[in-house]
């Protein structure tokens, strides 16, 4: 994605089902929960970049030994700061006592981390915050083990005003407006009234405050409080979380917007936001890992026994399908596919724009993500080619000569590295023209490889707010003196927010929108702009089942190509000598290459959620009275 956004975070979690005797014994090393945790953390760091967390918890420790250890950073690489920091804490404890090296009951009493399950985040902060206070994952403390709650997720709320109008109304007093907080507290009261109600049993039984403890910890029902907390969410979510005494569970949300997946053997029990990277970490087979149903929630029993259970009703399945397009780790064998795929369903777009003259047309990519929509691109072509030139051949009826039909045959798509990454360029220059400058360096480009006469075609994975486009690579794209040049989006057109974990929350940054405001204007329609921003303000007084996406209303006039066309018009300026042509995926093709993964709101404006319907509509509010706010 050539304008970078921030997204998705990533989960991991590690319960280890034996005694640490023996993973020292089988894989020479009583820290093999922490090392299993560094790879699936470090293996999920393109999900976040602003900060990471680690928390363990040990079992069966005795009263006054801490058995929660957790630690979090906010600096420039902070999986590795993290763990840096638990290896030092840990080498530092064995040097000043090496009589314990192999002392597997005095570690797990006396070093932190060491312990029997683990749970992990890398964070993407989609408010713009990075502060350590933000990072997860967080921790609701308690005297009682019961009722100390762990928990991270990957997830955005749409309601969290409603979900802390709630928590105030239970009694509580959030101490941030927060929807990480506000989901925790909401959690935590109903684990708090679970557990009080389960002592309450014991005492009327006769048992007696400590034996009750032991009770508890059998009889806590983690499927009725996930199922109570999470009543009225409204979101995208994979949720997990670690209570003191040792349960754990993993909640994906209802349209299964978010992705989670989990394997089990005798050993282990690990939970991560994506396939490959179980596989990586734990070297087993893609089909031994199995993605959490939406709407279920895996549960883990500190006595090891797991189970899925159905939390909240499943709705129509819309997992995200940007996580295809880009976000995960394009290693998973099905994303490879999709990404290629996309490549060749656009194909016969990109043909149709370079009036099919393979021969003069570059074909290249920008950025590294949208490499293998690329590869789908350059089979496409060859493809295309191959069958011009068996046609050719059969026409020749065995009359072509040997030269003509060698020269034929030797005819390939003109496949190149065209724009490179430069290191990153700080724009520490006041200046706006200076500045602009510097921007535009960003990419270096390879010279000597495109002429005057031909076609440059640059796919990109996606258009957000084609900002780098216009300031930086078109315009270095233009020194190589193409006759043309077409940038390519794998993806459709980004027209709406997302408010399910992507940072897209504003309606004016997209260029789709802001193409679309142009031809409103250009075609004298622009009232159509103030009739939605009164069909928006009125959702308020309206029930919920009636609430729409208004916002479609914008885009209707116009079909996709129109929209695309003004865009390249917008991309152009006025130094720039190539002609500039845009093109998007369509969303039907979009569907074919990802057929799994149907959520697509950011592009079609269906959102799973009735939230997301109001947050599109507040947004555009927003934009229209120029409110510089998040609509959620």
């Amino acid at each position: 994605m050539s304008d970078a956004i921030k997204h998705e975070c990533g989960i991991a979690l590690v319960r280890l089902l034996k005694p640490l005797s023996f993973y020292q014994k089988k894989y020479g090393t009583s820290f093999y929960g922490i090392n299993k945790m560094y790879l699936l953390m470090e293996k999920q760091h393109n999900r976040g970049q602003d900060g990471a967390g680690f928390a363990s918890i040990k079992f069966d420790v005795p009263p006054g030994t801490r058995y929660i250890s957790r630690v979090r950073s906010n600096q420039a690489s902070p999986i590795q700061d993290i763990f840096a920091q638990i290896n030092d804490r840990l080498n530092t404890i064995l040097e000043k006592n090496p009589e314990h090296k192999n002392d597997l009951d005095w570690q797990q009493g006396n070093m932190p981390y060491v312990g029997n399950l683990f749970l992990g985040h890398v964070r993407y902060g989609t408010f713009g915050r990075n502060s350590i206070e933000s990072v997860h994952p967080f921790l609701r403390q308690n005297n009682w083990k019961h009722k100390n709650l762990i928990v991270a997720g990957n997830f955005n709320m749409t309601n969290s005003r409603e979900l802390l109008e709630e928590l105030i109304e239970l009694g509580q007093h959030p101490k941030e407006n927060t929807d990480t907080v506000t989901v925790m507290e909401k959690i935590g009261h109903f684990l708090d009234d679970e557990v009080a109600q389960l002592y309450q049993d014991c005492k009327d039984k006769g048992i007696s405050k400590k034996d009750a403890s032991e009770v508890i910890e059998k009889e806590l029902n983690i499927k009725k409080i996930l199922q109570r907390a999470s009543k009225n969410w409204d979101g995208g979510y994979a949720m997990a979380g670690i209570i003191g005494h040792g349960d754990a569970f993993v909640l994906r949300d209802p349209a299964g917007i978010r992705p989670a997946y989990y394997y089990q053997d005798d050993e282990v029990v690990v939970v991560a936001s994506e396939r490959p990277v179980i596989q990586t970490a734990f070297n087993v087979a893609y089909d031994t890992i199995q993605e959490l149903d939406p709407a279920h929630a895996l549960i883990i029993k500190k006595d090891g026994s797991t189970s899925i259970e159905q939390i909240k009703t499943p709705t129509e399945k819309l997992s995200c399908s940007f996580e295809r397009i880009y976000f995960s780790r394009g290693s998973d064998a099905e994303i490879y596919h999709e990404r290629k795929t996309l490549g060749k369903l656009i194909f016969p777009t990109v043909l149709k724009s370079i009036d099919y003259d393979i021969s003069n047309t570059v074909f290249s990519y920008i950025p590294n993500t949208a490499e293998t929509s690329f590869f789908g691109i350059s089979e496409a072509a060859e493809e295309f080619l191959n069958e011009r030139k068996l046609q050719t051949i059969l026409a020749g009826k065995g009359k072509l000569s040997k030269p003509v039909v060698t020269e034929l045959l030797s005819e390939r798509p003109r496949i190149e590295k065209i724009a490179i990454k430069d290191a990153k360029l700080r724009t520490f220059i006041a200046d706006d023209n200076s500045r602009d400058d510097l921007v535009a360096h960003v990419y270096d480009v390879t010279y000597g490889v495109v002429k005057h006469t031909d076609n440059l075609v640059i796919i990109d994975d996606s258009i957000v707010r084609g900002t780098t486009l216009k300031k930086s690579i078109i315009k270095i794209l233009d020194r190589l003196n193409p006759k043309k040049i077409v940038i390519v989006s794998s993806a459709p057109q980004i027209r709406y927010p997302d408010c399910y974990g992507i940072d897209m929350a504003k309606l004016e940054e997209f260029i789709a929108f802001k193409a679309t405001l142009e031809l409103l204007k250009e075609t004298n329609q622009y009232h159509i702009v103030d009739e939605v921003y009164k069909q928006c303000k009125n959702q308020n007084n309206i029930d919920d089942s009636e609430v729409i996406n208004y916002v479609k209303q914008i885009y209707d006039p116009f079909t996709p190509e129109q929209i695309s066309s003004k865009i390249a018009q917008m991309l152009k300026t006025k130094n720039i000598n190539a002609e500039i042509e845009v093109l998007f995926q369509s969303i039907d093709n979009l569907h074919k290459a990802c057929p799994k993964n149907l959520g697509d709101w950011y592009f079609s404006g269906n959102y799973p959620t009735i939230g997301g319907t109001k947050v599109v509509n507040r947004a555009f509010i927003n934009f229209y009275e120029g409110n510089n706010e998040r609509a959620y």
